[in-house]
């Protein structure tokens, strides 16, 4: 999805790279007949809420995700808006996943520690199926200084530690998301993205 937010390039790059088919989407039409989609986000939770909503595709992609069950991967900033709301802002997320977005505790980190969280981190499965199928021991580069709890631990589908263990992954029915970003993240990104076009989620 092209609302102005995230490298859809690189998505696309990768894609083509792998031979399958990929567009981005900028209008509703276009929305209308994909297959499978992908919400990135970079930057402030309200900001990117705000250029979705005025992209005019907000509500038929409420209709493709919740009522035709589309498969969809929110990236970064695009996995915080599944959420009801986040600390750093003050607008609704799209509430598709139980959960809320939270800012990192800092109180209790170490002189090395900091925010944002940036760089390779290791992302450990809850199991080795879905989009981590294949995966053995996968590190991902992460930016952020915020992360989704989800109220139930059946949502989770992966886990880091940054100071403290928190959802880098999450998975509700036919949603799924990874805080980390899969196409800065070269052959474990690859993989991840390829398995997202190829793995039954639904």
């Amino acid at each position: 999805m092209d609302y102005g937010l995230g490298n859809v390039q690189a998505f696309a790059n990768i894609y083509r790279r792998l031979g399958i088919p990929a567009e981005p989407v900028r209008t509703s039409v276009e929305l209308a007949v994909a297959d499978r989609l992908i919400l990135p986000g970079v930057g402030a939770f309200d900001w990117a809420m705000e250029r979705l909503e005025g992209s005019g595709m907000l509500d038929m992609l409420n209709r493709r995700v919740l009522d035709d069950r589309v498969p969809v991967l929110g990236v970064c900033v695009g996995m915080q808006m599944m959420a009801r709301r986040s600390e750093e802002g003050v607008r609704a997320g799209l509430g598709w996943i139980a959960a809320d977005v939270l800012r990192f505790d800092t109180s209790g980190f170490t002189q090395r520690t900091h925010l944002p969280h940036m760089g390779w981190n290791d992302v450990i499965p809850v199991d080795q199926g879905s989009i981590f199928q294949g995966l053995a021991a996968p590190r991902y580069y992460f930016l952020h200084s915020y992360f989704v709890r989800p109220d139930e631990t059946a949502d989770v589908l992966a886990r880091t530690t940054y100071e403290v263990t928190f959802a880098s992954a999450l998975m509700h029915n036919n949603i799924v998301a990874t805080q980390f970003h899969p196409e800065k993240s070269h052959d474990w990104g690859v993989r991840l993205l390829q398995n997202f076009a190829e793995v039954d989620l639904c």
